[in-house]
């Protein structure tokens, strides 16, 4: 049997080792084996190494990391015909059933059997990746696997939350995304596709900031510590009708509450810190705060869609997978501008 090399989580709290594995076979009539052309590489895997999704994904050690993927089809199993062979995909990060009630109402991020390639499965920081018929959504044939790998999850995510905020932004209300970096600056471009308000974007670095107004935002307020009276100022005393927070963690979450309007909503992405806020604030302000996970397989082919006609592009470094201890320290140095790319 056939072996690839595959960077795997040998335990929590110490680094990834590099493993020779065998190359994942199709066995079941809708697999689908991919070859990979890029791995994202994620906070969410800086927060698997500190051992935080352990008890959620129940995984068992070791086990390969990686759930942003893209690449081309390798081998299909006898029922797939929505590919072939040498056909270029992005993965949906979750394998799903497509039988139960979320599946059915194409919710399938909350598939009642899925399964999560990279955080309770085999990822992608390898060769190759074994995903299924659902999970695959063909590309644009402008596009390389390399440069839109990081949009399966990150930018699904990104785009999930701002396509929920922009069904009900109009052209009079502000939406304030707090942090411009690998999500953020996905983000910013998707709701500058979608939606007339007006983007004001929050970040500590002004580097940032320059990008997210050459994207599409309309203001950048640098946090300084005076970022909610920035805010206040910008919206007239009132808040935002809207706000992304790519952060959640850091308190961020203190101040992106206190930037909101009214019967504003509150998206949370980022996450790491509890929300403290009285209820009777909750209450008498009306406010809405709203969880958001990775978008649906529909969301992601949407997201496709805007990439193939450049309205979203993706600001990458690329590292070798052999490399694979630099992107990981990069970007928890926060060295990375962008998404940090894994290219076998």
């Amino acid at each position: 049997m056939s072996t690839m090399r595959a960077i795997q989580v040998v335990g929590y709290h110490e680094g990834l080792k590099m493993a020779e594995v065998p190359v994942p076979q199709v066995t079941g009539p809708f697999d689908v084996v991919v070859r990979i052309g890029g791995a994202g590489v994620c906070r969410t895997d800086l927060h698997i190494l500190e051992g935080q999704w352990a008890e959620k994904s129940q995984v068992h050690l070791p086990y390969t990391i990686g759930h942003e993927n893209a690449g081309w089809v390798h081998a299909v199993g006898s029922a797939v015909t929505n590919v072939k062979e040498g056909d270029k995909v992005i993965l949906h990060p979750l394998i799903t059933c497509g039988l139960c009630r979320a599946c059915r109402s194409g919710d399938d991020v909350h598939c009642e059997q899925s399964k999560f390639p990279g955080i309770d499965t085999s990822g992608g920081y390898a060769e190759y990746l074994l995903t299924s018929a659902r999970s695959v959504v063909k590309i644009d044939d402008s596009l390389e696997p390399a440069d839109v790998a990081a949009l399966a999850d990150a930018g699904l995510t990104a785009y999930h939350a701002a396509a929920k905020a922009a069904k009900r932004l109009t052209a009079r209300d502000t939406c304030v995304v707090i942090g411009a970096g690998g999500l953020g600056h996905i983000g910013i471009q998707v709701l500058t596709a979608l939606t007339p308000a007006r983007i004001i974007v929050v970040d500590r670095n002004p580097a940032a900031l320059d990008l997210a107004k050459k994207i599409g935002a309309h203001e950048g307020v640098l946090a300084d510590g005076s970022q909610v009276e920035q805010v206040m100022a910008l919206t007239g005393g009132h808040g935002a009708e809207a706000l992304i927070d790519f952060v959640g963690e850091g308190g961020a979450t203190a101040q992106g509450l206190a930037m909101l309007r009214q019967a504003g909503d509150y998206y949370v992405v980022g996450y790491g810190e509890n929300i403290d806020v009285p209820t009777i604030d909750i209450v008498s302000a009306e406010i809405s705060i709203i969880g958001n996970l990775v978008g649906s397989y529909n969301d992601l082919q949407d997201l496709m869609a805007l990439a193939a006609r450049g309205a979203v592009t993706l600001h990458t470094q690329k590292y070798a997978l052999d490399d694979f201890q630099q992107a990981i320290s990069d970007l928890d140095a926060g060295k990375v501008r962008g998404r940090a790319i894994l290219v076998p």
